[in-house]
């Protein structure tokens, strides 16, 4: 029998009562089946040390147990972390403008969208938008032209659906695409 067989043997044969006996450790059932899939992974990577084993179900409780507890571990860190830095400031807008702006970006290509999102809502400048895309600043300026116009046009079909008043209402909170 092949490695590869023994894990997907194994896998048929214990995947559930693993899945079982770690939901009772980590009292949740997505955790316990995350974990379980965690130690298959890592018995994937070295299939003919883990043939060897005398017990290769121990060892996959074994590990599964181990990343639990780690996991949980890191967890707990973060929440104090988090605690202690306070709640996340509020920066959900659900203006009708901003719900249009989010709308036409998911429209544009990837490229048009990343661009535009990391120049102009995060403030980032084109070099370091080229840097964090592993593409040239030429590449990046080209993007958020095309991605002006094509977001322009978006917004635009958007206006002609409001009235005039409420066109010449929404203009003051309106972010300017064109810039």
């Amino acid at each position: 029998m092949s490695d590869g067989d023994l894990i997907s043997e194994l896998y048929a044969g214990c995947f559930r009562r693993l899945v079982v006996q770690l939901y009772a450790v980590t009292g949740d059932l997505t955790e316990a089946q995350e974990a379980v899939q965690e130690a298959f992974t890592r018995a994937l990577v070295s299939p003919g040390r883990f043939a060897g084993l005398d017990n290769p179900e121990a060892w996959l409780r074994r590990v599964a147990v181990n990343w639990a507890r780690s996991r949980y571990r890191r967890r707990r860190v973060l929440d104090g972390l988090l605690r202690r830095i306070g709640p996340p400031p509020a920066v959900a807008d659900h203006s009708p403008e901003h719900l249009a702006l989010l709308a036409a970006l998911r429209v544009l290509p990837e490229g048009q969208r990343h661009a535009l999102a990391l120049h102009y809502l995060v403030d980032l400048p084109v070099d370091e938008v080229a840097t964090t895309l592993g593409v040239s600043a030429g590449t990046v300026k080209s993007r958020l032209s095309r991605g002006r116009v094509a977001l322009a046009a978006l917004l635009a079909d958007t206006d002609d659906t409001t009235t005039t008043g409420e066109a010449d209402a929404s203009q003051a909170g309106r972010i300017d695409v064109q810039s």
